[in-house]
């Protein structure tokens, strides 16, 4: 589904990500991690649309996205969660969740103007689809409350949620798990595994091991804007260059 091709990105003199390749498959739970600084969050900007590839290429269903605006690339089938919640405070949970589909609702200025029987079927339809998302990622009980009313475990699923509001083929969760207590944290994790299992391809960067290990088809790992290793859990967990990334090589 994703392909990433000798992806690099620069600011100035600083090379945050340096020739990056790897694939995604379709339906598939991809995990990137690495230290603090790897690149990880920079590697999920470039793919969504936040930067630009100082190089490489970005192919998504067969085509060559690098460089798409975040709207075009929604447009395209990606959606994504962000590392600090991106929760509208001043409006309802269920509005917040509707506005991950405006994408999908075409009526226009006048139409809305207008209050058009069409639009009022698409509104009306959207907010039953929006409460059936809140419901799927176990937030329905706030279907009626407003967002500053909600725990921020809560807001996490609502933001999963406006995601997937999209309709998209490929989801980014960045550090879904992150502030997250352990009750709360499993939560994500089957609640990960239940949008994977209903064929969405699913792409998390997280510094939780535990869970990534336990959810992941396949795993990335950077290392100071390099690709260190990847493979499957089991091949990860073992290899060598990563255990000293992470806990230090001995003297």
């Amino acid at each position: 589904m994703l392909t990433v091709q000798n992806l690099s990105r620069n600011f100035g003199g600083v090379k945050a990500l340096q020739d990056i390749s790897f694939s995604i498959k379709a339906g598939s739970i991809h995990s990137v991690i690495g230290p603090n600084g790897a690149g990880k969050t920079t590697l999920f900007n470039i793919i969504t649309g936040i930067y630009a590839p100082s190089s490489g290429a970005i192919i998504f269903c067969g085509e060559n996205v690098g460089g798409k605006t975040p709207d075009a690339l929604a447009r395209c089938g990606m959606s994504r969660t962000f590392q600090n919640l991106q929760i509208c405070m001043n409006m309802s949970a269920l509005e917040n969740v509707m506005v991950g589909a405006h994408l999908r609702l075409n009526q226009g200025l006048f139409g809305a103007l207008l209050r058009r029987p069409a639009l009022r079927r698409a509104d009306s339809a959207c907010r039953e689809e929006a409460a059936a998302l809140m419901e799927f990622v176990g937030v329905g009980k706030y279907v009626k409350s407003h967002a500053a009313k909600m725990s921020y475990g809560a807001l996490k699923r609502l933001e999963i949620a406006r995601a997937l509001a999209s309709k998209p083929k490929i989801l980014f969760l960045d550090e879904p798990a992150a502030g997250l207590n352990h009750t709360e944290t499993a939560e994500i994790g089957s609640l990960i595994e239940k949008v994977a299992q209903s064929g969405m391809t699913v792409v998390l960067v997280e510094h939780d091991m535990k869970l990534v290990m336990n959810l992941s088809d396949h795993i990335l790992v950077l290392d100071y804007g390099k690709k260190l290793a990847e493979g499957t859990a089991a091949e990860v967990r073992a290899n060598p260059d990563v255990i000293a990334a992470y806990l230090g090589a001995p003297a």
